[in-house]
């Protein structure tokens, strides 16, 4: 299993055009991905739905955990943490 976290810096945080990135990426791996806001691991959410995604409700300064495990976590966590890194640009 592998996990990491960032600080959501997007002003309008996870609105439907960084979602739709997010979730387009998050769906090209095989690892099971889940996603948890501010350290509130009682609700998850999936990052390849990007329904999931908005429901999550976060915004600029929220901290965003990435916890993936399956064949290819590593490269799945790295590359969404670079997405955001580059402000949700492939």
């Amino acid at each position: 299993m592998k996990k990491a976290e960032f600080i959501l810096e997007h002003e309008e945080g996870f609105h439907a055009r960084p979602a739709g990135i997010f979730s387009k990426l998050a769906s090209k791996f095989k690892a099971d991905i889940v996603l948890f806001k501010n350290g509130n691991q009682e609700k998850e959410y999936n990052p390849k739905s990007i329904i999931s995604i908005m429901t999550m409700g976060a915004t600029q300064d929220d901290k965003i955990t990435i916890q993936a495990d399956g064949s290819d976590e590593e490269e799945a966590v790295n590359s969404l943490l670079e997405l955001v890194e580059n402000d949700f640009k492939m």
